[in-house]
């Protein structure tokens, strides 16, 4: 059996790293093969806490009954039937539906597209399209996705500099400074915005600045895009993010926790903005798989369970306990809010050494592409206090390890 069971890990590893594009040169090479809640588990039968929610996407942890069942109830009916936008489809709708409920009267409809970097663009074009102005305004530090006209605004040019030229016309400011607002003139298009920066190691925004910001918009007429990719679904503590600032953006943008753990993204405007991309031209932006069938019902019943259990409400609570219970010298400060947070360690080579052990201790966590001083802890929203109590432990103990 341990010789199969060797042969078959050789095999795969070739495979994995033969045939299959990598985004790195150091991936995890973790093979997984069954996944419950927040653990998972390898072929070798070990287990892991998924303390980073495959990038803020398991907001219900993994194979949520409930789930599975919409799921698979949608799959006995059928699954995708035509490009979107074109036939009435149930599992569309009755999202859309739902999920408009939650939200003011200036954000009622809703394009599904696959993925956040697509909703970006979508809500880019669509800003343009309204405005007739060309101009995108974003931030240092921002990440909003690597399809070219997001990557234009990624606000870190390491990542960008392989890549030009990119798409033209886009400013960047400095997150959080009041004065840098004043560059946004009637030549803007639109303002994109992380209410708390992912990617630069969960920063949230200044409550001023944002409502300021918010100010500069209408004043300008520029449209102010929310990118709620890694904050919506409950894991601030809200559904949105912009719930807690009071701030209502022109255009919100969703996917990762949206799709309820399969592919699905959505920007969502007024109904009048959205009519823009019906005509001059026809088909101004279309999709064949977004709003697909079985990620829709999957985003629907996720939504359900969100709205009606304790999970949103006590995300606070146990974002504070795990600030409380990650005490340690080496942790210089714990920034983000709810269950989005960044541990920070006096260097990147002590992060990645901590990361190391975590991994090698049961805990699945990484850094952040502007920030790699910090590490993420953004675990599904049902983790326990019991959970939390552990995984502190372990990250602890991996601390330990790293500084011996």
């Amino acid at each position: 059996m341990y010789v199969l069971l060797f042969c078959r890990m050789i095999s795969l590893r070739t495979l994995f790293l033969s045939h299959q594009a990598q985004t790195s040169a150091a991936p995890m090479m973790l093979e997984i093969v069954k996944a419950r809640g927040i653990m998972l588990t390898d072929y070798k039968r070990k287990r892991y806490m998924d303390l980073i929610s495959g990038i803020a996407v398991s907001n219900l942890g993994h194979g949520y009954a409930s789930v599975n069942r919409a799921i698979q109830k949608q799959l006995r009916q059928y699954t995708h039937l035509m490009v979107y936008g074109e036939l009435i489809q149930s599992p569309q709708v009755r999202l859309a539906e739902l999920l408009c409920s939650q939200l003011p009267s200036a954000l009622q409809s809703v394009f599904y597209v696959n993925s956040g970097s697509e909703a970006i663009e979508g809500a880019l074009k669509l800003s343009k399209r309204i405005t007739g102005r060309r101009e995108v305004v974003a931030f240092s530090h921002a990440y909003h996705g690597s399809t070219h006209g997001a990557l234009s605004i990624q606000g870190d040019e390491f990542f960008k500099q392989a890549f030009r030229p990119l798409v033209p016309g886009h400013r960047m400011l400095q997150y959080n400074h009041c004065d840098d607002l004043e560059q946004i003139t009637d030549h803007t298009a639109c303002v994109v915005v992380e209410p708390i920066q992912g990617e630069a190691g969960c920063l949230p925004a200044d409550a001023d600045w944002l409502s300021a910001l918010r100010k500069r918009c209408t004043q300008t007429g520029a449209l102010l895009i929310f990118d709620e990719v890694q904050t919506g679904y409950g894991r601030t503590g809200t559904l949105f993010s912009f719930q807690h600032y009071g701030v209502i953006p022109d255009i919100l943008v969703l996917a990762k926790g949206f799709g309820g753990g399969l592919p699905l993204g959505a920007f969502i405007s007024s109904q009048a903005n959205m009519l823009a991309l019906t005509q001059n031209p026809v088909l101004g932006h279309i999709t064949t798989f977004g709003g697909h069938p079985l990620s829709c019902s999957a985003s629907l019943q996720t939504l359900k369970e969100l709205l009606f259990s304790s999970y949103i409400h006590d995300v606070s609570e146990k974002e504070q306990l795990f600030r409380n219970e990650l005490q340690h010298s080496a942790i210089l400060s714990i920034t983000g809010k709810g269950l989005m947070l960044a541990v920070e360690f006096e260097s990147a080579a002590l992060n990645m050494r901590v990361i190391e052990r975590c991994i090698q201790n049961g805990i699945i966590t990484d850094w952040f592409l502007f920030n790699d001083r910090k590490m993420r802890i953004t675990p599904p929203l049902i983790i326990s206090k019991k959970q939390i109590i552990q995984a502190c432990k372990k990250i602890k103990k991996s601390i330990e390890e790293a500084l011996c």
